[in-house]
């Protein structure tokens, strides 16, 4: 049969010891009147007095009726104790299945005696279930010793109530958390411990809090410590500020050494900064600000200074406005400040530094413009300004094309200025022969050097250009180059760079593999003037040299504008026919020499007459080196004055041979 428990039945049972007590007096007086009228029976018979014999049976009439009085007093008693024992029986069991909270009696050996519904629920159980387990089987492993040091001591007698928290598990293994509070029910007379009734609460919920709590806040240590940061409390209600382990150890004090007194911290402060701080503390005590904030530096228990960044709230104050709680935090920002020292003295360097460049870039002769990576103006130079017409006001932010337009000049071409190529190299880009195209269609000779601009990180970050006016010294370079190729009497080829066009044309020639027969090939004439000597002595130079000119512009106007025309000395000349047969040759030569012939030449008023004899050579492959063609060229025209002047000389390839059938050309053999 189940065992029968509750707290409320228990005290009944010891409500009962007293009934009981009045039951055996009861008791004690029917036997004590039972025994006084056995005593009158024997004393009759012992011829006792009438008187004695009466007062005998009165006195046992009295206490047999006494007896059997207390005898239904005490029956009466143990009866509404009986109705009272099952109504708190009722009371206790209707607790004890209704209640919230696990209820369970355990026996001495473990086993679950009874429980309710609350603690099988608890655990995923019927109660059917959880009655048929001890108490080792549904407790989590690692808390059994909690248990069993429980049980020890309730048998050793030690123990009468305990609490302790526990986890227990659940049927599907999962553990629980559980907070115990019991009793020990004892044998009236002896003590002996007879089972154990506990209350058990649910907390695994408040557990799991407790857990994220502690995570958290072990996270928001390591975060305040990994950034620098302590924690002060300000409580006037405790009369002293606390600070966190993490801060008074960055400022190198033990825990607990600095909380206390709440203008501490103020002294610590440098004195350039105290009056600040301070200043701003009051500020926010008095309510003028939201909360309260500074930079200052504060002293190091070892002496040096620590710049701080303290931010804090009051987040109570009495009815009176007064402040009661206020909460911050100390950052400790001393590698900032270093930092931000040194970008301050690194930009003030920089902003010397870029005004020493733009004054230089102000100041010298080249022009200067400098674009960013989407090439968009960001500088230009008065210089700059100028060669392009355009206001560096005007011109800043606008794209590179509307402000700067250079081309080739010899193919008219523009001049890209583009950013490098990803990851390639970017060498400064030269170009000597730029022409600069304004706005007004205007041009100028330029010489450029575009370079891009590439920050540590290989990125590309936008262009300078650096330009110059080069119109004149292109002019003077044109002018030189042309006077290294011309001869500065006559503007006609000089004799240098005559015999270039001829090496040109005869490595042509033996690359085409011309023959100069049937009118392929170039032809060439050496051409010498007649009694030009005569006009140098009666003349002098002067009249030599304007004849030279005539007789220039005379062999010019008779040539077609691809042959070349050249004076290779003195009264020597020389010309390439670069189209023609040797019959053709033959009639400009003729030519030619008409020419020179009608030029009406007059010099101090006196009429002089030149002539001039022509040796002619053929240009082919097998024609050769150039001074070998000028050779026989120049053999030719000797022969032609040998034969009378004023003629021409045909010399054939290897040999000069004579061709008498036309006096007037005097062919040279």
């Amino acid at each position: 049969m189940r065992l029968r428990t509750g707290v409320a039945r228990i005290v009944m049972w010891r409500g009962l010891i007293g009934r009981k007590s009045l039951g055996h007096a009861g008791l004690a007086l029917l036997v004590a009147g039972l025994g006084v009228v056995a005593a009158s029976i024997l004393l009759s018979r012992l011829s006792l007095g009438t008187e004695a014999l009466k007062l005998c049976l009165q006195i046992s009439v009295a206490v047999a009726a006494s007896a059997l009085f207390l005898a239904a007093l005490s029956i009466r008693r143990i009866s509404e104790d009986r109705q009272q024992i099952a109504e708190s029986e009722l009371r206790f069991r209707r607790a004890m299945e209704d209640s919230a909270i696990g209820i369970v009696v355990v026996g001495l050996d473990g086993r679950i005696r009874e429980t309710n519904p609350a603690f099988a629920a608890m655990l995923g159980y019927t109660s059917e279930e959880i009655e048929a387990l001890t108490f080792f089987q549904i407790t989590h492993p690692d808390d059994l010793q909690i248990g069993r040091e429980t049980m020890d001591g309730l048998k050793a007698g030690t123990v009468n109530s305990f609490h302790f928290e526990k986890r227990y598990l659940r049927k599907d293994g999962t553990p629980v958390w559980a907070h115990l509070a019991g009793s020990v029910i004892r044998e009236e007379n002896s003590g002996r411990p007879l089972y154990l009734v506990s209350q058990i609460e649910n907390i695994d919920a408040r557990k799991q809090a407790e857990a994220r709590i502690a995570e958290a806040e072990t996270r928001w240590n390591f975060a305040l410590a990994g950034a620098g940061q302590g924690v002060w409390d300000l409580d006037m209600r405790k009369g002293g500020t606390t600070y966190s382990s993490t801060w008074v150890k960055m400022l190198g004090y033990a825990d607990g050494e600095l909380d206390g007194d709440t203008d501490r911290w103020l002294t610590m402060i440098h004195p350039d900064d105290r009056e600040t701080v301070a200043e701003a503390d009051r500020a926010h005590l008095e309510g003028k600000t939201p909360f309260f904030e500074a930079e200052f530096r504060m002293r190091h228990k070892d002496g040096h200074w620590m710049w701080i960044l303290d931010r804090g709230k009051a987040i109570e104050r009495d009815e009176d406005g007064r402040l009661v709680r206020a909460i911050g935090s100390l950052t400790d920002i001393t590698r900032r400040k270093e930092a931000e020292a040194r970008l301050t003295v690194s930009a003030a360097m920089l902003a010397d530094e870029k005004e020493r460049l733009r004054v230089t870039l102000q100041s010298i002769g080249d022009a200067v413009i400098c674009t960013d990576a989407a090439n968009r103006v960001t500088f230009m130079n008065p210089i700059a300004e100028k060669l392009t017409g355009v206001a560096g006001g005007e011109a800043l932010g606008k794209m590179l094309g509307h402000v700067y337009w250079a081309v080739d000049e010899e193919t008219g071409h523009r001049i890209g200025v583009t950013r490098p190529a990803i990851g390639g190299q970017a060498p400064a880009d030269q170009n000597s022969r730029a022409v600069l195209i304004r706005r007004d269609d205007t041009r100028c000779s330029i010489r450029q050097v575009v370079s891009p601009i590439i920050n540590e990180r290989n990125e590309f970050c936008g262009l300078v250009i650096v330009f110059q006016d080069f119109t004149d010294a292109r002019a003077l370079q044109r002018q030189l180059a042309h006077a290294a190729a011309h001869d500065a009497l006559t503007g006609l080829a000089n004799r240098s760079s005559f015999i270039r066009a001829m090496e040109e044309l005869v490595d042509q020639a033996r690359k085409d593999g011309t023959s100069g027969k049937g009118g392929g090939g170039h032809q060439f004439m050496f051409i010498d003037l007649d009694h030009f000597k005569l006009v140098n002595d009666t003349g002098g130079h002067a009249a030599g040299d304007a004849l030279l000119k005539r007789v220039a512009e005379a062999v010019r106007g008779v040539l077609g504008p691809d042959d070349i025309v050249a004076r290779l000395g003195g009264d020597e000349f020389a010309v390439v026919l670069k189209s023609g047969s040797a019959a053709g040759a033959k009639i400009a030569a003729r030519s030619i020499i008409d020419a020179i012939r009608s030029l009406d030449f007059t010099w101090d008023g006196r009429p002089h007459m030149i002539g001039a004899s022509i040796g002619l050579a053929a240009i082919n492959a097998n024609c050769g080196e150039v001074d070998e063609i000028i050779a026989r060229a120049d053999a030719a025209c000797y022969a032609a004055k040998a034969a009378g002047r004023g003629c021409v000389c045909v010399a054939p390839d290897g040999e000069i041979t004579g061709d008498r059938t036309e006096p007037p050309l005097a062919a040279a053999s």
